[in-house]
Formats: structure tokens, sequence, C-alpha cells
């Protein structure tokens, strides 16, 4: 019902009185008083005169009934330990492909490695749980859909020369704007669900716990609509999905098209080591091919990439 009723706010910028909010929802002038001041209390600016009711701002909230079309895959919290927790939960109780956790704030949320990802007021973060009809050969392959669909979404909404670095990061002039974080459970042979948690900086300041991070606010000098970019990335995704035996087959090929690792001198940190060399090309599986001092070549499937300067 809150869907249906911004809908109608946002169709005109006139006053809508109640007798035609009621009739064109199909319930009493009382209900829809009671919607309206659940919608004030979310942050809504809804100006109630005489002639009617008039929405004057909105919050940039991902409140589920802001995604019409996906209202009962977005779960949005306030507040929470770490989206990753309560989607695995949520996915091993069978929830569905595509569904989303969102928080406007992480109390633990983590990244690659076990590191803390701070995640203060104004960005983005959320867990999308995924269950693709592939094998266990080919769960690295969502992953880099990901990155990949993530990185488009903020080329075109923003113009930014965004680019991916292995294995999932989003950088914009070499600073990092977006971190990626995967754990897969199966069945057999079969993937039973891949949970895909990402934070991006959209209008929070990351600079104070990580120097080399940036936001999209800041690139661009003007805030910008977490609920625009969700809405995006989750559309541009979903194209993969929808045809994913051809597309997820050319991810690694289009990947490469807009990465900015290969060709670069890298250190790959592992839980065992940590590896420098020329990163030369990612193969089939993947997995980031480096050019060691000596020569050799050497192949990392996991890690975390750190372009040397």
């Amino acid at each position: 019902m809150k869907s249906k009723i911004l809908g109608l706010f946002r169709s005109t910028q006139d006053i809508i009185s109640g007798e035609i909010l009621s009739t064109a929802l199909g319930i009493s002038r009382v209900s829809v008083w009671k919607h309206i001041q659940k919608l004030q209390e979310c942050g809504y600016q809804i100006e109630a005169t005489p002639r009617g009711y008039q929405l004057l701002s909105s919050p940039d909230t991902p409140f589920p009934w802001e995604f019409p079309q996906r209202e009962g895959l977005i779960h949005y919290f306030p507040e929470v330990s770490s989206t990753m927790d309560i989607a695995k939960e949520m996915a091993r109780k069978g929830a569905s492909h595509f569904s989303v956790v969102i928080a406007g704030r992480q109390t633990s949320g983590r990244g690659r490695l076990r590191r803390t990802w701070y995640s203060d007021d104004g960005g983005l973060y959320f867990t999308l749980i995924l269950r693709p009809n592939i094998p266990l050969q080919w769960c690295f392959r969502v992953n880099f859909a990901a990155s990949l669909a993530l990185c488009r979404t903020v080329r075109r909404l923003t113009g930014l020369n965004a680019a991916v670095k292995w294995p999932n990061d989003i950088l914009v002039d070499g600073k990092k704007l977006s971190g990626m974080l995967s754990e897969m459970e199966a069945e057999a042979e079969m993937v039973s669900f891949v949970t895909v948690g990402i934070g991006i900086n959209v209008n929070n300041d990351p600079t104070e716990y990580e120097p080399t991070a940036c936001s999209l606010r800041q690139l661009l000098g003007k805030p910008v609509s977490r609920k625009e970019i969700l809405a995006r990335f989750l559309d541009e995704l979903q194209t993969y999905f929808d045809e994913a035996e051809d597309n997820l087959e050319k991810t690694i090929a289009e990947w490469k098209e807009i990465t900015c690792t290969l060709g670069r001198r890298v250190s790959v940190m592992t839980p065992l080591e940590t590896s420098t060399g020329l990163a030369l090309d990612i193969d089939s599986t993947g997995a980031l091919i480096l050019e060691l001092p000596d020569g050799s070549h050497k192949k990392v499937l996991y890690g975390d990439c750190m372009i040397q300067e």
C-alpha cells in the first residue's frame, strides 16, 4: 500500500485529496491517513492541507516499497551486526533467488580476510542471495558477474571511469569505492546458494578509516541516490541470470575489458602468504596469473590484491 500511495503522489505535483486517494486505493480515508502517518514516521515529508496531501520530499532510504517490482524480496533494517549473517540464515530457511538484505548501518560488517568493513551512515550495505543453477566449479563466475554489473552501474549512473580490481573491488582513480565478499553453500555437486555482500561508499566519508577509499558524493560533489544505485544494479545483474548460460560464459572476457589490475605490478595477500609480481591475466577459472620477479608464473585463486604504485 505504501508503494501505491507513493506512486500516486509521484505521478503529480498537485495536492491529492483524501477522497481521491481513498477511491484509487480502495481503502477508507481513515486507512489512508494511517498509511500516510507511517510514511511520515519513516522520513517522508508529506504535507496535510485542507485540500488534501502533497509529497514534498522522500528519504534516501532503500525501504522495500521503494522497489515495487521487488518489494517482496527486499528486507531493510536500520541497523544490524552483519547483512551477510542475516542473509545466510535466510537462505538456509529457503529465501528466494535475488532476495536482498539491506542495512542502514552495520556494527560488525566484514570484508575479505576477516577485515572490518566500516559501515557509516550514508553508505549502501547489502547482501544478495543468489541461487544459480550451476555446478560448484562455476561458482566464481557469480562474483565476476556481480562486480561487472556493479561497475557498469556506477559508470552509467555517474559517468565516472570506474574499474574492477581483482577479485571484485570497484575503484575510481585508484581509490576504493566498493568492496565485495561472497560465501557459498552446496548440495551434492551443485550450488545451493551464494550470498554476495556488497558495501558501496555513496554519501558517507570512508577516509577516516581507509585513507585510500572514496565515495560517490566526494567524487561528484553532490549526494547520490542509494535507491537508484541498488535498483539499477539489481536490474543489471538480473540480466545475467535471465540468460545465465550465455552471459556467465562470457563474463570473464567482459570483466577484463574494464579492469585496472592487468598489466600492473601487484601484491596479493592470502591467509598463508603474500606474492608480488606483474598481473598478466585472469584465466578461465577466475584465477589471477602473476609473473614473479624470477620470471616464473604463479596462479592465485583467492586473495586481497593491492596495486603497487
